[in-house]
């Protein structure tokens, strides 16, 4: 394993952008990312960048959310390739989900993570040998 676990792309907008509409979520993300064991994808960091620039209601400066990249980027970071992309595809038809979520989870096997944080995905569900779990989860 080279990570304890596996950050989704909303936990990485909430961390960045978080504290001024979703506080509560925001400083759960912070907490997350504060851990030294996690790991990520190619697509999670270009979904990052798009949302904190583009997509949010509070937007980031494109250099300052490329300097989150840069610093997202020092952990392990699976690359996207075709591999990846196929097993995605997999995954999302196995699990009727979308593809872009199947990839994640492609991902975060191919680094031998176990955990994956996300709200996109049923909290406590195994996909393969990954669980997702919604680090948001009240109850």
């Amino acid at each position: 394993m080279i990570a304890e676990c596996f950050l989704d792309t909303n936990i990485l907008v909430y961390a960045a952008i978080g504290h001024k509409s979703e506080r509560a979520k925001y400083e759960r993300a912070v907490e997350l990312i504060a851990k030294e064991d996690y790991s990520t994808s190619a697509q999670v960091l270009q979904e990052f960048y798009v949302n904190v620039t583009k997509r949010a209601d509070v937007t980031l400066a494109p250099v300052k959310a490329a300097e989150w990249v840069a610093t997202i980027s020092m952990k392990p970071c699976q690359d996207l390739d075709s591999a990846v992309v196929m097993r995605g595809i997999e995954n999302a038809q196995r699990y009727q989900i979308s593809y872009w979520d199947g990839a994640i989870i492609a991902a975060a096997e191919r680094l031998g993570v176990k955990t994956l944080y996300t709200e996109d995905l049923n909290h406590g569900q195994a996909y393969g040998s990954v669980v997702a779990i919604n680090p948001f989860r009240t109850h």
